[in-house]
Parts: C-alpha cells; structure tokens; sequence
C-alpha cells in the first residue's frame, strides 16, 4: 500500500540530504499517515489520512466515536 492520503492525495515528497560538507544523497519525506474512522456516505469507514487531514475533519465533525 502507497504511502498516500486517501483523501486528500498527499505523499512523500523527494529532496536531498546535505551534510556538514554539502555532499547531496536523496531523501524521502514521508507524510504522517493515521489510521482512522471516518462516517462516509452515511457508513463508517476505516482510512489512512494524513494528519492535516485528520485536525480538518476533526473541526467538521466528521470522525466516527
């Protein structure tokens, strides 16, 4: 499974490590994934969304108890 938000699409995002000499090795950032319940459509579902997503849908009520 893709470290991937199911809603919104956010990923890892690519850039480089720089030492203390500035030699360049790739690096991943990879996006804060929580498994949550979330009501939709009327029904509760189990998805993997990235915290941003999470205090978002927390502000509209939309996190199942």
């Amino acid at each position: 499974m893709a470290r991937k938000c199911e809603i919104t699409g956010k990923a890892a995002l690519s850039g480089n490590k720089r030492s203390h000499a500035m030699n360049a090795s790739r690096r991943k950032w990879n996006v804060n994934l929580q498994k949550v319940r979330i009501v939709v459509d009327g029904e509760v579902k189990t998805l993997r969304v990235a915290t941003r997503t999470l205090k978002t849908l927390k502000r509209k009520g939309q996190i199942a108890q």
